[in-house]
């Protein structure tokens, strides 16, 4: 098995903070976590881009809710400025697969797009 490469482990690193019910629910910091030209297909349905985002969050009243728990993350680095993670969700009973595109910045790895499709976990 060969070893993570560090683009990859800062991607990683990022998505993982965006999972944070304490990060999701400050826009700011969510918003240095976003590329300039995010866009996301959400596992609702909904196309998302950065302003939608982040206005989303701000007219949110967070209540702690469910907390989104990871699992069988995996990353490829695609290219020396772009990574692509693949992994899975389940938010209360609400499972996605989820896959996300990171970009390198001059400020750093910013999730550049995102994807969620709804999955029913097999017995």
């Amino acid at each position: 098995m060969s070893e993570q490469s560090a683009a990859v482990s800062a991607a990683i690193e990022g998505e993982l903070l965006l999972l944070d019910p304490e990060v999701r629910r400050d826009a700011e910091r969510v918003g240095a976590l976003l590329h300039e030209e995010f866009t996301e297909f959400g596992a609702s349905g909904r196309f998302w881009d950065r302003k939608s985002m982040l206005a989303a969050i701000a007219a949110t009243d967070f209540d702690g809710g469910t907390q989104f728990v990871a699992s069988h993350m995996r990353g490829v680095q695609l290219a020396d400025d772009l990574v692509q993670l693949t992994f899975d969700t389940d938010n209360g009973g609400r499972c996605a697969h989820r896959s996300s595109l990171w970009r390198l910045t001059p400020e750093g790895w910013r999730l550049w797009f995102h994807q969620g499709t709804l999955f029913t976990p097999e017995a």
